[in-house]
């Protein structure tokens, strides 16, 4: 059974007869009683009952029937679903972000963007920026928000914020008590400060290490974590601090500039060169910088 078929044949259902069948599909009569003819050869069983006017199912016809109605409302579901791809309506994105900015952003942006593509499927993984570009690049995401320095060719890098590295401390600190928060400072100036890291294998710690190593300094560590969160907020709750980028307070704290000091590393929207971006993938990317300069990202 085709859809030809299917839609001739409740036709001649519906009124009852060939001939006024043929003319709501605006067929000759003849054609449409040997396309009929045609069909039940096929199925070896007659779906109207002939002796009688109008034209009665038979048992085998009302299955026909049945599953004729079956096959066009699978179709015209298609077809809805097919027009709505089509104008971006209704979608998969499958979206790449770390935890600690998936945290910070998503309950910010998504509520806002669920009510306004309610059809887009939104698929989250969660891993570090260096991971994240890799799993763009073997296409398990289609979109990257990533703390990095732009450096693969077959990337496109959208920045949305720029990252400032300094000094967080909690208020109990030394720094707190003696220097208004956001004045720039040097390495030295923390030297014999107790601090909060990162274990190894976090972009921060890797950082971290490096500038401690360029001037030749080690730092005082109290405590080594896997969370950035929880090294967060040791660090606001006690008298240590930690180096980090400004977007981890996210303005709690007290947080002091590097002077002298650019990472290279700021936070991009990232996708593979050459890719078409759906309407919602560049909505959310439009949200997310909302979201970041403070506006409202709610509608």
């Amino acid at each position: 059974m085709n859809e030809r078929q299917a839609l001739y044949i409740s036709t001649i259902a519906q009124g009852g007869g060939v001939l006024a069948a043929a003319r709501k599909l605006r067929i000759s009569q003849p054609s449409l009683s040997q396309m009929l003819k045609q069909v039940e050869t096929e199925l070896g069983v007659q779906l109207f009952d002939r002796s009688s006017q109008p034209l009665r199912l038979t048992c085998a016809g009302e299955r026909y029937l049945h599953a004729a109605a079956v096959i066009l409302n699978a179709n015209e579901t298609l077809a809805a679903e097919l027009r709505e791809i089509r104008q971006e309506e209704r979608g998969r994105l499958r979206l790449g972000i770390s935890m600690q900015r998936g945290a910070q952003l998503l309950p910010r942006v998504l509520p806002g963007f669920f009510a306004a593509w309610p059809h887009v499927e939104l698929e989250l993984m969660e891993a570090g920026s260096t991971n994240l570009e890799a799993l763009l690049g073997e296409n398990r995401i289609d979109l990257a928000l990533a703390s990095t320095a732009p450096s693969d060719a077959s990337f496109d890098y959208e920045l949305l914020q720029r990252e400032t590295f300094g000094i967080l401390a909690g208020e109990g600190s030394e720094l707190a008590r003696t220097l208004p928060s956001g004045t720039p400072i040097e390495l030295p100036r923390v030297e014999n400060a107790p601090f909060i890291v990162l274990k190894r294998g976090h972009n921060s710690r890797t950082i971290q290490d490096a500038v401690f190593l360029a001037q030749g300094l080690r730092p005082h560590v109290l405590l080594e974590t896997d969370s950035v969160e929880t090294a967060v907020r040791v660090t606001l709750e006690s008298e240590c601090c930690m180096l980090c980028a400004d977007w981890h307070a996210d303005g709690r704290g007290y947080f002091y500039p590097l002077k002298n000091y650019r990472s290279g590393r700021h936070f991009y929207a990232v996708t593979r060169r050459g890719q078409s971006s759906a309407r919602y993938t560049r909505d959310l990317v439009e949200r997310v910088r909302d979201a970041l300069s403070g506006g409202m990202v709610q509608k």
